[in-house]
């Protein structure tokens, strides 16, 4: 039976995280979970950000609608026809892939007629395409480059990627050999006939249609990857040499043995080191079930303490890394009203919300005087820093920010070792009791109902998806108060 590879299977294996199990499940029909609302509007939004560009193109043949079973044929009628631009059209080649008949399809968005060729272009919402960002893009170009080749005798005048900025960006044409080579590892994966072992990750995970069916299945197994400092390369590791579970790896190691094991580094080995110690103790409290306090709780003591939270847009789908919600509460013995500053909507408002944001700030340290900012990770730090670089700090107050923010996180990790598989707020938060009241939240729920609020002219759908983000912010800064209080009674001083 003859394999069918397309341009797609690249992404599947790449995305959203590199995992090949995911291409073996998607060959076996394994069912996935809904898309997410934010997967819908990405969707969406890719499909504008592709139709405006086709706008642009002047006449085009648009084959977007025509069966599979001519669409090959009919791009092929359109070359030869020199049509001025074809979107949506396709090439399916038949060909020997390590010694496995195969038929090999990719569909570009745009060919475009330039002089006695075509170029090939497709459209993404990824700003930056190179040899550290999506590379997955580049490898789907050179895909549709090499089978432009073998269909029509030459090569493509170039590979482009229209970026979510709107820049066209060239990509290296290399013969279709990384492409290839990519294929064929797909090709690999898609003809095995029992389910292989692939460690997972909470980062990695989450966001994948299979998270849903492989997390259950680790957690019951002990999984040795689930404990936390444990990579993928090492969980690989440990598992060629029989250690599986979480349970067999205290029962196999102490701190001087896995201290002194070797574990895929580059292209060499490295051993575990330092690390040692704290994985054993992450593996004993996720086999217990039990907490281990650690150290004391670095708490700095203050009558009051600014619960603080952004949301904010990522690069790929904002012209700017985008924050349009700043969230601040005091808790502690005067505590104040939840204060969400939200950005503007217009051309301005990015600068907008960096303005109200530094004001409320102000008000806060007026009347507060130098008080704690409690934000959880890094997240925080970086932006108030990013957007300071942006549009300036003319009276000092993000520098003063800057200097009373306290990582609830990192004070937690060096605190309490917990049996989860990750010191996420949304996992923390449930582990000391917190419960929120909304039903559907999320960072990524967040930002769909912002682009939706961001889409419509109504200004009453806009201030009532707005309503929904900033109850989703303030039950945040209440989670993370909720594990401020519970960890300063668990480890204070």
């Amino acid at each position: 039976m003859t394999m069918r590879l397309t341009a797609s299977d690249i992404i599947t294996l790449n995305r959203p995280t590199p995992c090949p199990l995911r291409v073996y499940l998607r060959q076996q029909g394994v069912k996935e979970s809904e898309p997410s609302a934010f997967e819908q509007i990405l969707e969406t939004l890719g499909e504008r950000h592709e139709l405006e560009h086709l706008a642009t193109l002047g006449p085009y043949e648009d084959l977007s609608g025509v069966p599979a079973d001519q669409r090959a044929r009919r791009t092929a009628e359109a070359i030869r026809n020199r049509a001025p631009a074809i979107y949506q059209g396709e090439f399916a080649l038949d060909a020997t892939l390590g010694g496995v008949p195969v038929t090999i399809v990719g569909r570009p968005d745009f060919l475009i007629l330039d002089g006695d060729g075509y170029l090939i272009r497709d459209s993404k919402l990824s700003l930056r395409v190179d040899e550290e960002h999506h590379v997955e893009i580049a490898l789907q170009l050179q895909l549709y480059g090499w089978l432009y080749e073998q269909a029509v005798g030459a090569p493509a005048k170039r590979l482009q990627v229209h970026t979510g900025r709107g820049d066209i960006v060239d990509v290296p044409y290399d013969g279709g050999a990384a492409a290839l080579a990519e294929l064929a590892r797909i090709l690999e994966l898609k003809q095995l006939g029992v389910e292989f072992y692939e460690p997972l990750g909470w980062t990695k995970c989450n966001g994948c249609g299979y998270c849903g069916r492989c997390w259950p299945q680790a957690e019951a197994r002990q999984d040795v990857s689930l404990v936390m400092e444990v990579d993928q390369g090492l969980a690989r590791a440990l598992r060629a040499a029989g250690v599986a579970s979480a349970q067999q790896l205290l029962a196999r190691f102490d701190a001087k043995r896995l201290s002194d094991f070797k574990r895929p580094w580059g292209k060499g080995e490295r051993r575990v080191g330092k690390s040692a110690d704290k994985i054993l103790v992450y593996a004993e409290v996720w086999c217990s079930g039990n907490e281990r306090i650690l150290g004391p709780a670095a708490i700095p003591v203050h009558d009051n303490y600014v619960m603080f939270d952004l949301e904010g847009m990522p690069p790929h789908l904002d012209e700017l890394e985008k924050i349009y919600l700043w969230g601040m509460q005091v808790y502690g013995k005067r505590p104040s009203a939840f204060n969400g500053v939200t950005a503007g909507f217009g051309a301005a408002g990015d600068r907008q919300g960096w303005e109200k944001f530094l004001a409320a700030a102000a008000g806060i340290f007026s009347e507060y005087g130098d008080i704690p900012f409690v934000h959880w990770h890094h997240y925080e730090r970086t932006h108030v820093t990013q957007y300071a670089n942006r549009y300036g700090d003319p009276d000092g107050i993000a520098a003063r920010v800057l200097g009373n923010v306290l990582d609830l996180l990192k004070i937690t990790k060096d605190a309490v070792a917990l049996p989860l598989p990750s010191y996420s707020l949304k996992v923390v938060e449930k582990y000391v009791g917190f419960r929120r009241k909304q039903d559907e939240y999320g960072g990524d729920w967040a930002m769909a109902l912002f682009i939706l609020a961001t889409e419509t002219a109504d200004e009453g759908e806009r201030n009532a998806r707005m309503a929904q983000i900033l109850e989703y912010n303030k039950e945040d800064l209440a989670a993370t108060w909720a594990v401020f209080e519970w960890l300063r009674g668990k480890a204070s001083p």
